[in-house]
């Protein structure tokens, strides 16, 4: 039986959401889950692939052939759709943004077309497209209401986003997302510090405040240290034990940041700070307003004000006109900067930027021979940084599903306050998601540590608690209507791709 067939069998719909891209989207889907969950739904289990009442793709339009894997993935429910009366199939996020009336032209079995400006709007779509049993397609110019304001179905027990701000000021050549998300748009702080509070009520340990460009944050509200204020004030939460921010832009990193990260007790000793190009000439050509000289500085005060800090970061390689001389300058970078971890991509063009119809596109064997020297010279030096952690005592919050050999190793999973994963081997005593463990740090590879030796210490915590208590609450449910467990863990740290959206 399959699970609309269950579904119906006990009077209630199923959805899934399917979410592409960055950060701000994977916060979305949890609002559009929140949303459609308050009108009566309830999430198909995992693994469903579609055998929804309601599918809805929360589009990233900064990928390549962005759109052709999303009518692809389209075309493949198509006879799904057919063979089930009643199914609603609806597209949302910046593709639909940007597309608009071209999706249901291509896919006319699609439902709902909605913006990112109107999420708010998902199910009153939907039941309008079955009474009227036509294609409803709204997009706004404008955002109708924060995204924090709407319900939301979170992934997380113990770990949240907060978004901080929507939209870009910034005008990147490589990047669509202003276009499509806006202006920047800030939240009031006193919004912001009433949602994180709620949030640790429930159980929530670790937040990550978001936005396109988190340490902009007070340009729309006229403060220009508004972000440093909001990092100390998230320090005076009880209950808040870490605090995580992404992503910030090298032009706005100011000095009253670091300082705050440095004296805020639970804002963690990790930055994400995209790169992008260590040749100025390169970064002029992006419209990123520092030089590497800048970037390099502000790298040098964040250590001397954090020594253990982890910094990752976002690179592009092959940008249009991009030379050798170019090119070593970016490996120079890397060198002196010595991330822990970085991002790195080949350059593609993607329509509507201003470098899709730039001279001198770089051929792509020559894009690829200089990626795989990037790869290969940033993975000798996350090894060698990681290997700085062997011998280290540290405190580990305990994930779920970041550590997918950890049934057949008899390991658990965890993230160091520097956001490193960790595996550690797993203590007689019950340890629960959210809760926090001392462990001794006994090898390390370039992508995740281990401590392999006994865990010193294990702290129960009430984010082990809503952890628990949550999923207790899902299993509890009846057959046929499971939501699944939920995918807990520490909210992914990084967006999957880059070149826009999260990853400034």
């Amino acid at each position: 039986m399959s699970s609309s067939d269950r579904s119906q069998a006990v009077g209630v719909k199923t959805y899934e959401v399917r979410t592409y891209g960055c950060q701000m989207n994977v916060h979305d889907s949890e609002r559009l889950s929140g949303l459609l969950e308050d009108a009566g739904y309830v999430r198909a289990p995992e693994g469903s692939n579609g055998d929804a009442d309601v599918v809805v793709f929360n589009t990233c339009a900064v990928r390549e052939n962005a759109d052709n894997k999303l009518y692809g993935n389209l075309g493949h429910l198509a006879p799904m759709k057919t063979k089930r009366p009643g199914m609603q199939i609806a597209v949302g996020g910046c593709l639909a943004q940007k597309d608009r009336d071209t999706i249901v032209k291509r896919a006319p079995w699609v439902d709902v077309v909605f913006g990112t400006h109107n999420i708010g709007k998902l199910p009153v779509l939907l039941e309008r497209a079955r009474v009227q049993e036509e294609a409803q397609v709204e997009i706004a110019e404008s955002l109708e209401a924060f995204p924090s304001t709407l319900p939301t179905r979170r992934e997380s027990a113990y770990a949240a986003w907060v978004s901080i701000s929507v939209g870009c000021n910034n005008t990147c050549t490589f990047c669509i997302v202003p276009a499509l998300r806006g202006k920047e748009k800030d939240r009031r702080p006193g919004d912001i510090l009433a949602e994180v509070e709620a949030l640790v009520a429930e159980g929530v340990s670790e937040i990550t405040l978001l936005g396109q460009n988190v340490n902009a944050y007070g340009s729309d509200i006229g403060d220009r240290e508004a972000f440093s204020k909001l990092l100390r004030a998230c320090g005076k939460i009880e209950g808040l034990e870490r605090v995580r921010f992404t992503s910030p832009h090298p032009r706005d990193f100011t000095d009253d940041v670091i300082a705050a990260m440095a004296e805020t007790p639970n804002a963690m000793p990790q930055l994400h700070m995209p790169l992008q190009s260590g040749s100025d000439t390169v970064l002029k050509a992006m419209r990123r307003s520092y030089r590497q000289e800048r970037y390099l500085g502000i790298i040098e005060k964040v250590r001397a004000a954090i020594p253990h800090a982890a910094i990752s970061t976002d690179i592009i390689v092959g940008f249009p006109g991009e030379t050798e001389e170019d090119f070593e300058q970016t490996l120079h970078v890397v060198r002196e900067a010595r991330f822990a971890q970085a991002f790195t991509f080949q350059y593609s063009k993607r329509p509507g930027t201003p470098a899709a119809t730039m001279e001198n596109q770089i051929p792509k064997q020559v894009v690829q021979a200089r990626y795989e020297r990037l790869v290969a010279l940033q993975e000798e030096i996350s090894w060698e940084e990681n290997k700085k952690q062997v011998g280290r005592t540290l405190e580990l919050m305990v994930a779920e599903g970041e550590g997918r050999k950890d049934d057949s190793t008899h390991r658990l999973s965890g993230r160091a306050p520097d956001n490193r994963l960790v595996h550690f081997t797993k203590p007689d005593q019950e340890v629960r998601p959210g809760d926090v463990v001392t462990v001794e740090i006994t090898y390390a590879a370039p992508h995740h540590l281990l401590a392999e030796g006994p865990v010193l210490d294990v702290r129960r915590t009430r984010a082990g608690d809503a952890w628990e208590k949550r999923n207790a609450a899902e299993s509890a449910k009846p057959a046929g209507v499971l939501l699944g467990l939920p995918k807990i863990g520490v909210p992914e740290p990084l967006p999957a791709a880059t070149g826009g959206c999260t990853a400034r």
